[in-house]
């Protein structure tokens, strides 16, 4: 059982708090602005803005949460708070994503006659203020829980100024379904953005090898240890989003815990600097073993070839 500490979880919880202050305010005066305005863009970004408040939220609990240490029944502690988190921010993105897909597509068939002025200065204050807050985060993004409330701030940023260009072209030509065609490019944008989250949080959750680390790649820099005859049943899985682990067996001759200390620590060396994987669990063996669901040393050999070290680390 290991502590892990967060000493970026004030900061994260700074840009939040400030952030979902922010946005409860800009989501009043869209919606006020929207429904004076008839502008189904402008409640869109109020609807969208609802989502970002409670993704807001969401996160910056998940923050408090998984800077709790573990325990004896949460080993690993809360690390996968946040990550949770951010799956179901990106799930609720998803949904409102389609449904303002289908408000614009009866917009289109109902036209109703809008106020691109009103549009234009709301559209403005929004970009102001999303532009800020998705400065703020992308400073404090560590992981895909900040990640993904950053992600929502810059998808709010751009489908805001796209409601400026909008509000103008509306204004000169008069054409009243550009309104809902923005909706619909806004409602695209949030579908795009949502999935690479939904994508990452769920590898994750299913414990998959992390991002960008290939299970072969890291066999073969192990295997060219002085001392390693064979790496095998390696897992590798990411605990939380900027926290990785490791498993595996590894072959080596029948020495001394002293001599095989040196080879673990060059093991844990090579994991540290080129995977930043910190926690590790590695057992020695001394024969070549069966890999059958995991790694079987067949009985009936002497006691002194079947011999194994299993040496846990971690940070």
């Amino acid at each position: 059982m290991h502590g892990h500490a967060h000493p970026n979880a004030p900061l994260s919880a700074r840009a939040l708090r400030y952030s979902l202050v922010a946005t409860s305010l800009y989501v009043m005066v869209t919606l006020v602005a929207g429904l004076r305005a008839h502008s189904l863009a402008l409640l869109s970004e109020a609807g969208h803005n609802v989502t970002d408040v409670l993704a807001l939220l969401l996160s910056w609990v998940a923050v408090f949460i998984q800077t709790r240490p573990a325990t004896s029944t949460k080993t690993f502690g809360y690390h996968r708070a946040g990550v949770v988190a951010a799956f179901i921010n990106a799930l609720t993105l998803v949904a409102l994503a389609f449904y303002i897909f289908y408000e614009a597509l009866m917009r289109m068939r109902h036209p109703v006659e809008v106020k691109p002025t009103l549009m234009i200065w709301v559209a403005v204050a929004g970009v102001i203020m999303n532009g800020a807050i998705s400065w703020v985060l992308f400073r404090a993004a560590r992981d895909v829980n900040i990640r993904s409330a950053f992600i929502h701030q810059l998808g709010d940023t751009l489908s805001t100024a796209a409601v400026i260009v909008g509000g103008w072209a509306i204004l000169w030509t008069g054409q009243t379904w550009i309104d809902p065609a923005l909706s619909i490019g806004i409602s695209c944008l949030i579908l795009w953005s949502s999935l690479g989250i939904i994508q990452e949080t769920l590898n994750i959750l299913l414990e998959g090898a992390p991002r960008g680390m290939s299970v072969e790649e890291i066999v073969a820099q192990l295997s060219v240890i002085n001392g390693v005859h064979d790496v095998h049943d390696v897992h590798v899985w990411s605990i939380g989003s900027d926290t990785h682990a490791l498993a595996c067996h590894i072959r080596i001759d029948d020495i001394s815990l002293s001599e095989s200390d040196l080879i673990l620590r060059q093991v844990r060396s090579v994991l540290s600097e080129h995977y930043h994987i910190e926690h590790t669990t590695i057992q020695f063996e001394n024969q070549v073993c069966e890999v059958a669901h995991g790694c079987l040393i067949p009985l009936g050999k002497p006691q002194l070839e079947t011999r194994g070290i299993r040496v846990k680390t971690g940070a």
